[in-house]
């Protein structure tokens, strides 16, 4: 009974953030007339307005998100194409990215290092726990698949490393960035500010699910050594 109530509340601590991410875009992705522009023309606006010269905005099917590889900022078609406070807001946080990018910003550039190196950490890891147990029972020894495991869980703990570093990144880009150009250039009226807060509050948290799915499985790991 402890167990299943311990499975039913990470299950719950791992998706409620994701649902509430998407209720938050959703509320607040109705089309505005009254809005002066879509997501992607303020993204492009903003680019211009900062001297990101070498920036660009792209229409995507991916998700929303800035790419510092090609130095894009890239908006999904309800963003790219919308007139909502949600569009607006997600638009004025992947430019904030790129603001964090132009600046050399430390938490941006960690996090792209470990993001290159999370890549072959994580396919290392799933190559450790499948080896383990064969080469455990294959030399006989119980430590060398503990040993094994170890390796897999520190390989593993680079990308919780790796989620935990996003979060300030994308804190900074709602809050730090975004929503101070949304409040000194007034491309919202101050009684619109409250609902893009929710907006730019649900894209700093992106990532929360993804930070906590790396913990439990990484505890979960973890638990085989004890």
């Amino acid at each position: 009974m402890l167990y299943a109530l311990a499975v039913i509340a990470v299950l719950a601590l791992v998706s409620l953030p994701q649902a509430w991410v998407k209720w938050a875009l959703s509320r607040h992705g109705a089309d505005r007339p009254d809005l002066p522009g879509t997501g992607g023309e303020l993204a492009a606006h903003l680019v211009r307005h900062f001297g990101l010269d070498r920036v660009r905005v792209e229409l995507t099917q991916q998700g929303d998100h800035y790419d510092p590889e090609t130095r894009t900022v890239r908006l999904s078609p309800q963003h790219h194409g919308g007139k909502s406070i949600a569009a607006v807001a997600v638009a004025a946080h992947e430019v904030g990215h790129a603001l964090q990018h132009a600046a050399r910003d430390r938490w941006l550039n960690r996090r792209q290092r470990l993001a290159r190196l999370a890549i072959w950490t994580d396919r290392l890891a799933g190559i450790v726990f499948i080896a383990a147990p064969l080469l455990g029972v294959a030399a006989r020894v119980p430590a060398v698949m503990l040993a094994l495991v170890g390796l897999g869980i520190a390989l593993m703990g680079v990308r919780v490393l790796f989620n935990v570093i996003t979060l300030p990144v994308e804190f900074d880009a709602s809050f730090g960035k975004a929503l101070p150009i949304l409040t000194d250039g007034r491309y919202l009226h101050e009684s619109d500010m409250p609902a893009a807060r929710t907006v730019l509050r649900a894209a700093a948290l992106t990532y929360v699910a993804g930070a906590l799915i790396s913990l439990v499985d990484l505890a979960r790991w973890i638990r085989l050594l004890r």
